[in-house]
């Protein structure tokens, strides 16, 4: 007789395997290939943003596997554990997954990817989108949400953000307007933010138009505005519901483990700029040490309450100038 397959109450009574270390590395492009002494600060900036890139996009090929070999095995779910698989974050959250709510939050999650009933979203792949896209050591601001959008194709593991070719939130259509006023962005004709949470490579060269910029910096080409590090962190307080059913997840153990990655932030990292929206998102203040670093709170920029706070808080210029201060490359807001 066949062995019973394992749970994720069976995976998690478990010490965790180590993983094995990585055997490959993206491919090398030209600029690897030069000698120290030839590369420009400009072009070792843009190696180290196109590695990101690589990474982040390695790491969804490993999340949507991870998904198809449970699918393949005739698994109904696949252990949350599988579908993290940034290391720096697996590293800084390897007891959380250990503890007691941990294995309730993934047996309830397994419960309602097995149930019929109603989809989950996001699909499975995308549930960590936030931390598998966005390594914990090159975190520079944070923008919490509540939980994910309900409806078909919406969520898609970051905050506020939907993907290409589905109607912008009206959250988001505020969020535009006022990056528009504060910075003079141009409003793009989709809701994708996954180019705030990792830089993608460059494809333009010349001279910096007179007036251009992207929140108080001044740069000499347009190298250096193609390649500014992003690094925001779009996190979810809750990183699942169920379709048509807002909160629907909300109290079951979510809350907790996103709260524990707001504190690995604040205790293990410094000088991160935090954008607090709305009542729900400035709770979480209480865990953020304010002595190493920055939170910026307003309205949130529903279409209720836009207009009490949120539009003229100019949070991604601010971002751009605390960054500054600090000697960091600010944020490219653009999209």
């Amino acid at each position: 007789m066949a062995a019973p397959s394992k749970t994720l109450m069976d995976f998690f009574q478990q010490p965790v395997a180590k993983r094995p270390k990585r055997s490959s590395s993206p491919p090398q492009s030209p600029l690897s290939s030069m000698s120290p002494a030839t590369i420009s600060p400009e072009q070792k900036l843009r190696m180290e943003l196109n590695k990101a890139m690589a990474l982040s996009k390695r790491n969804l090929k490993l999340c949507s596997a991870n998904v198809s070999k449970a699918n393949v095995a005739g698994a109904s779910h696949v252990k949350l554990e599988e579908l993290l698989v940034e290391e720096t974050w697996t590293e800084v959250l390897s007891a959380e997954l250990q503890k007691p709510y941990a294995i309730n939050l993934c047996e309830f999650v397994e419960s309602e990817i097995s149930n019929d009933s109603a989809p989950i979203y996001p699909p499975r792949h995308l549930i960590f989108n936030a931390l598998n896209t966005t390594p914990f050591d090159r975190v520079k601001a944070v923008i919490i949400g509540q939980d994910p959008y309900h409806g078909p194709g919406q969520a898609m593991g970051l905050s506020f953000s939907v993907p290409e070719g589905v109607k912008v939130p009206s959250s988001l259509v505020n969020i535009y307007k006022e990056l528009q006023q504060d910075l003079g962005c141009s409003i793009p004709d989709n809701g994708n933010l996954e180019r705030w949470a990792v830089q993608d490579a460059p494809d333009w060269r010349g001279s910096r138009p007179s007036g251009s910029r992207i929140g108080g910096g001044n740069y000499v080409t347009m190298v250096l505005l193609a390649v500014s590090d992003k690094g925001v962190l779009l996190l979810n307080a809750v990183l699942t519901v169920r379709q048509h059913q807002a909160n629907s997840h909300a109290k079951k153990g979510w809350e907790q483990f996103t709260d524990a990655v707001i504190g690995a932030i604040s205790q293990k990292r410094k000088g991160v700029v935090f954008l607090l929206w709305g009542n729900y998102a400035q709770a979480k203040s209480r865990l953020i040490d304010e002595s190493k670093h920055h939170v910026l709170k307003s309205a949130h920029p529903s279409g209720l309450s836009a207009h009490r706070g949120f539009f003229g808080c100019r949070h991604f210029s601010r971002t751009n100038q605390i960054l500054e201060k600090m000697g960091l490359s600010p944020i490219d807001w653009q999209l």
